[in-house]
């Protein structure tokens, strides 16, 4: 199999780093983080790039690129550590909102790739843990104008988006809506997230929303696997900077008059964390491919790759901060920011534990996660 990307991939992926590397630094991250995570003008920017564009149709104003593309986006974004809400916007959004009628792609399909409108899917709810099949919001149809109840939690940048794709249930299955921000009877919650992002709390009450897709479950777990496949190119580029960042500081740190990347011990942990990035590296190559297979296949796939991501990065993040010592743990030193997100996104979409149930619920007659 070939792994290797064409130069249009290549050029993108350089685009991407020229960006944070010009005007993305650690710190702009950390004085956004600090003032509470709001990230509206760094999706502007990503929208300037032609970024917010990337999965939109083109007849929709959009670049149309697939899967592999959004992957070479989200590693560099999360080597950079950015902070923004672009997986959601970008990349889940999108896949949802071709599946709505005309008139709702066109009214904001081609905001969403000018970067305009920012629509972030909003699907978790307190008593669900994880399970996208259990759905308390409840949908009411009169007359062909749909109203909303029920309430959304950690919706990500739930305080800053423009509107939201809402599963809800109406009795005869789970159904996507679109709800604008202003819409009447919707309240939002925001707060500051571990990671130094924005989530917030919806609350729906007799909310109107548009229909996108009647009996739409199928098409949410597509999203969702969207979002999990992001996840884990955010978290190679993640850990991948992390270990740049720790090998660094071990041939800095001086200890017995020698540099402490010397030690064998250490020298011996390194290579595990290597191990590590280089398992869930494959392994979110296999997400991003299976992507396109059947449902069935795709879901197993997905959830696979979320169970090594997990452990990778859990892994990962302890000891390359294990290795720094104290300071791996301060709010100024950068590392500590990316074993923040490291553990954020570990938790996004399904934890380790979730998925490993769902890979085991999907084994049938095979035997190991990986048969």
């Amino acid at each position: 199999m070939d792994f290797d990307f064409t130069d249009d991939q290549n050029a993108l992926r350089d685009a991407v780093q020229r960006w944070v590397d010009k005007d993305f630094g650690f710190e702009r991250r950390h004085a956004i983080a600090k003032a509470g995570g709001r990230t509206r003008d760094v999706w502007g920017e990503l929208a300037a790039l032609g970024l917010t564009g990337l999965a939109v149709p083109p007849e929709h104003g959009g670049m149309g690129f697939g899967a592999v593309e959004a992957m070479v986006v989200m590693e560099e974004l999360g080597r950079g550590l950015v902070n923004a809400p672009y997986a959601q916007g970008a990349l889940v959004a999108p896949s949802l909102l071709a599946h709505a009628d005309d008139a709702t792609m066109a009214a904001w399909l081609p905001r969403v790739a000018d970067g305009s409108a920012l629509v972030v899917l909003a699907h978790q709810e307190r008593g669900a843990r994880y399970r996208i099949d259990q759905v308390a919001t409840r949908a009411v149809d009169a007359g062909g104008h749909w109203t909303l109840s029920g309430t959304k939690n950690v919706v990500p940048a739930g305080d800053e988006a423009d509107a939201f794709v809402v599963p809800a249930h109406s009795g005869s299955g789970i159904h996507l809506f679109l709800v604008a921000r202003d819409a009447p009877g919707l309240t939002r919650r925001g707060y500051p997230t571990q990671d130094g992002a924005r989530a917030a709390e919806l609350t729906l009450a007799d909310t109107p929303a548009t229909l996108v897709a009647r009996d739409g479950f199928a098409m949410l777990e597509r999203a969702v696997d969207v979002g999990i496949a992001a996840a884990c190119a955010e978290g190679v580029g993640l850990m991948d900077r992390l270990v740049a960042i720790t090998v660094e500081y071990m041939n800095t740190r001086r200890q017995f008059g020698v540099p402490i990347a010397s030690f064998q011990a250490l020298r011996h942990r390194v290579a595990d964390v290597k191990m590590q990035l280089e398992l869930a590296r494959s392994m979110s190559y296999f997400a991003t491919l299976r992507l396109g297979d059947e449902p069935a296949a795709r879901r197993r796939a997905l959830s696979q790759a979320k169970v090594q991501l997990g452990q990778s990065m859990r892994f990962v993040g302890q000891q390359c901060i294990q290795l720094h010592g104290g300071i791996g743990v301060t709010d100024e030193y950068v590392a500590s920011h990316y074993f923040k997100r490291l553990t954020v996104l570990e938790m996004s979409f399904g934890d380790t534990l979730h998925h490993l149930g769902e890979v085991s619920a999907r084994m049938g007659d095979t035997a190991g996660v990986f048969a």
